[in-house]
């Protein structure tokens, strides 16, 4: 079956000026619809634009068509995800890396740290002439 995830929505709306001050804004309200805004013209406070660009994103369950983002890992997710973890140990020259791979949520700089050490490890094991790792991380 397929793991759940959430993924995200982006509307795009123009503003004259600025908007709200800074480049992201996160919203954790229950009453507020939408998890975050982002004003882009804020990542480069060196530039002055009458206008700003901004996104709303509003997060969903994701459908077979969409993009996932953040993965959920609940009770059911994480028994499907001991069977793939056994399923995946039996591949050989296959390594699962990155939020899809290991089916968690990674911030840009543990990600790029995983990446870095993975390689590493591959490195190494040709060398060896062993078998690549089969996580960058065990997801479990």
């Amino acid at each position: 079956g397929h793991l759940g995830y959430r993924t995200l929505d982006f509307e795009k709306f123009t503003h004259d000026g600025d908007w709200q001050g800074c480049a992201v804004m996160n919203y954790g309200d229950i009453d507020t619809p939408y998890t975050r805004i982002t004003e882009h013209k804020h990542f480069a406070p060196w530039e002055d634009h009458a206008q700003s660009v901004l996104y709303r994103e509003t997060a969903r369950a994701c459908g077979p068509d969409d993009i996932p983002y953040y993965p959920i890992r609940l009770v059911d997710e994480k028994v499907m995800l001991a069977n793939y973890v056994k399923a995946a140990k039996t591949v050989s020259n296959v390594t699962f890396v990155g939020r899809l791979g290991t089916y968690r949520y990674l911030d840009m700089d543990v990600t790029i740290r995983e990446g870095l050490d993975v390689a590493a490890a591959f490195l190494s094991s040709q060398a060896a002439g062993t078998p690549p790792p089969v996580f960058s991380q065990v997801p479990l």
